[in-house]
């Protein structure tokens, strides 16, 4: 699979701030990345970096396996890392034709690329008088004039209410479905985990993990276990080889599965040992959860 774009052990720092601490990871075609982490993780860090508009202090990064010099690349790139900048008094399709001049291409991609955006029908009014998620699509519109092998979306859906976000985040997937490769960096743990296949977790610019959304998420999950005697209950789960950390919070015991057993099973192994169980459930470990794990275990 081809690599779009490689970094490698990636610093960035101001002078009290390490804001990007030892990154590396790969961009595959094909693919929708997300970078995870709250503000000030070094997401928007990372991204100015890779765009040459903010300077790294040391390593490396590479776009297209270094066969393309990075001003040569970002060609072939569609960015948005900003609030979308148009001319109020012009037109949505004169503001994307503005664009086209500057990027010296021709206007035929301009009715495409509103429709893909549900903006076509608005072609014709003015940027003024546009809501922020309508501002946010034609941004995205304008990033997608050229065609780009990759687009980079900084926080696309921040400020917008819930219609915009779900209009942002259908729009990323009709992209995707057509074989962009997509970078956004978000702090919502729900938009990446629906619309990402892969993610980078950055917290205070370290990377915590790298790799596919669901297999961030695809442990054997975890059971809500309760019975008369808590007691005897801990200590019958405590000897069972697939259970890990158990945990008792708010009247409920947690056990963590370490591997593949059914619910039917755990209940017939406490059975047989005299345990009757009031409550039993199977859950599966969400991303949040996992996020939040990661999180607390880099604080220690």
């Amino acid at each position: 699979m081809e690599t779009i774009l490689s970094i490698k052990n990636l610093h960035k720092k101001y002078k009290y701030v390490h804001a990007v601490n030892n990154v590396s990871f790969d961009i595959q075609k094909g693919n929708v990345y997300g970078i995870l982490g709250p503000n000030g993780s070094g997401k928007s860090t990372t991204l100015g970096i890779v765009l040459n508009v903010v300077n790294k202090t040391s390593g490396d990064f590479e776009w297209f396996s270094g066969k393309l010099t990075t001003s040569e690349a970002l060609k072939k790139v569609g960015a948005i890392i900003e609030r979308p900048n148009f001319y109020p008094y012009m037109t949505a399709v004169q503001n994307l034709q503005l664009v086209c001049k500057i990027k010296g291409i021709g206007f035929e991609k301009v009715d495409e690329k509103l429709a893909l955006v549900g903006l076509l029908e608005r072609k014709d009014s003015h940027f003024r008088t546009f809501s922020l998620g309508m501002k946010q699509r034609l941004a995205i519109a304008s990033a997608l004039l050229n065609d780009p092998e990759i687009l980079i979306l900084d926080e696309p859906t921040n400020g917008l209410d819930p219609q915009g976000i779900h209009q942002i985040r259908d729009i990323i997937k009709v992209i995707a479905a057509k074989g962009t490769t997509i970078l956004l960096a978000s702090h919502l743990l729900d938009e990446v985990e629906k619309v990402c296949s892969h993610v980078v977790v950055l917290q205070k610019g370290i990377i915590l993990y790298s790799g596919r959304v669901d297999a961030m998420s695809s442990g054997e999950g975890f059971l809500e276990i309760d019975s008369a005697d808590r007691k005897a209950l801990k200590s019958a789960l405590s000897d069972h080889p697939g259970i890990g950390n158990i945990t008792e919070e708010d009247g409920k015991i947690t056990a963590v599965l370490t591997q593949a057993v059914g619910a039917s099973d755990i209940n017939r192994y406490l059975f047989e040992k005299g345990i009757t169980v009031s409550h039993l459930v199977k859950r599966k470990t969400s991303l949040e959860e996992q996020f939040l794990n990661l999180t607390e275990k880099s604080k220690k």
